[in-house]
């Protein structure tokens, strides 16, 4: 599906990486009671980012809701894909970006799987959370909302979590 959308090699090796990060953190929340959908986990996790068939910044996530309804996806998907962007954009900061002013924050645990994995992700390579979080101070400041919205994101699914995403097996 991704590749019919024209999304780019990398950009599809990128969210296969993805899938098998947001997969391994959902079968680690399932071991510790919690419900996860991993196919819902799996399918949001492969087509987060098919927005970046039509665009390389952040309006890519409106791109991809916009593909993803016309393809008919269920809505459960397009809500990951709304809301992988960072760790989630409030309706007031999508509108001073340009974005439709959307709630953009995950909010079901399978939304916030998938976005935890994609920080987790650079291009198809794993990589640790503080390098994440450096990434974004840097390029838009160590006081930037999005910054905070990171932390409590990596807070919170660390919390869920027996032990650290890197050291969740398969």
């Amino acid at each position: 599906m991704l590749e019919e959308a024209g999304t780019p090699p990398a950009v599809v090796e990128h969210c296969e990486t993805v899938a098998r990060i947001a997969l391994r953190v959902g079968r680690e929340l399932q071991a510790r009671g919690f419900q996860v959908d991993l196919e819902l986990v799996e399918a949001g996790a492969l087509l987060h980012d098919i927005g970046r068939s039509r665009s390389h910044e952040v309006d890519h996530v409106a791109w991809g809701v916009k593909i993803g309804r016309e393809l008919g996806l269920d809505e459960r998907v397009v809500r990951i894909i709304m809301s992988h962007v960072g760790a989630g954009i409030p309706p007031e900061e999508a509108a001073e970006l340009g974005l439709p002013p959307w709630d953009y924050i995950p909010r079901s645990l399978e939304e916030k799987v998938v976005a935890y994995a994609d920080k987790l992700a650079a291009g198809r390579c794993e990589v640790d959370m503080e390098k994440t979080i450096k990434e974004f101070e840097r390029k838009l400041g160590k006081d930037h909302p999005s910054v905070e919205r990171l932390r409590r994101l990596d807070r919170e699914m660390k919390s869920l979590l027996s032990q650290p995403p890197d050291k969740v097996l398969t």
